[in-house]
């Protein structure tokens, strides 16, 4: 089935790029006149692309502090007495433009996880999970249209999965929290639409882990679902405020062909922000919250990123 979806969409936007000989400056003109420049929210995709022949890169940091944790029941647990976890993460996530309808984008994370548990201490760094994407303009904005771009995605199990040293209490385990060490490909849409002095996006992904074994048991995760919604509000001088609410849901994981029941997970985000943008770069300072959830840490985030155009 992703075969058959991936090969249609590249014929897709091959004839496309074919039949349009439209450029960055006359999408600006057919969108209008105001099209300010911004970081974009933290987690929401922006649609617009980034253009032909131009290379975008945009780094992230973030602290996260784990405040506590939500159960298999969706209810809150505080972290016991002096015990804390807190992670520093780098990610770093470039946009190649192939054509003015079709990029290809990737993100490498690193981190560094701590954490002290009964007056225990422990820390490890390393490589996270990496991210292959793939998009391309479906619709650009024109009326009460949105701009809509279609992804492909690839999670790749490039951190550390299985073999935990128990000395390290659990920190030296870089996957992504929705299962380390599965290949996980996927799809998605991204919708983009001006409104001054507003911009609002969203989009949805779907992505779907593949076997993979894990301390010796045949694992598969959960099928997963990402829904992004973000709105940003331009000020005078370059400044801009953001805000956005992030969802995840996923389902029961298996092991060894045995559905391993309350393994899903769920969460939901929230995220405001304040940001400064010019014509050759644009930052974003950003907090996030997670609001709610089921079998997920319960964590308070700062985020600085900015965008840089070559």
């Amino acid at each position: 089935m992703l075969r058959k979806v991936f090969l249609l969409f590249l014929i897709y936007f091959a004839l496309s790029s074919i039949k349009t000989n439209a450029t960055a400056e006359e999408t600006s003109v057919v969108q209008g006149e105001w099209n300010p420049s911004s970081a974009g929210p933290v987690t929401a995709w922006t649609a617009p692309l980034c253009g032909k022949k131009k290379f975008v890169v945009q780094p992230f940091f973030f602290y996260n502090a784990t405040r506590g944790y939500f159960d298999s029941s969706g209810h809150y647990e505080s972290l016991p007495g002096s015990d804390w976890k807190n992670q520093f993460q780098e990610q770093l996530f470039v946009q190649l433009g192939l054509t003015d309808r079709f990029e290809i984008d990737g993100q490498v994370v690193y981190q560094q996880n701590c954490v002290k548990i009964d007056g225990e201490r422990a820390s490890s760094t390393g490589f996270g999970d990496s991210y292959l994407f793939l998009r391309g303009c479906a619709l650009e904005e024109k009326g009460w249209l949105p701009h809509v771009t279609a992804l492909l995605q690839l999670k790749m199990p490039t951190g550390k999965y299985q073999k935990a040293n128990p000395n390290k209490l659990g920190t030296d385990l870089m996957g992504t929290t929705t299962g380390g060490g599965s290949w996980d490909p996927g799809f998605g849409l991204n919708l983009t639409k001006h409104l001054k002095p507003f911009i609002f996006h969203a989009d949805f992904s779907y992505s779907y882990p593949q076997l993979v074994r894990v301390d010796g048991a045949k694992t598969i995760y959960g099928q997963y679902v990402n829904y992004d919604f973000g709105v940003e509000y331009f000020l005078p001088k370059g400044f801009n405020l953001m805000v956005e609410i992030n969802f995840l849901s996923q389902g029961d994981m298996r092991q060894d062909g045995d559905k391993i029941p309350s393994s899903d997970i769920k969460s939901f985000i929230l995220s405001p922000g304040v940001g400064w943008s010019d014509d050759k770069i644009q930052i974003l300072l950003a907090y996030q919250r997670v609001m709610t959830g089921i079998n997920t840490d319960a964590n308070d985030s700062v985020i600085f990123t900015f965008v840089y155009t070559f």
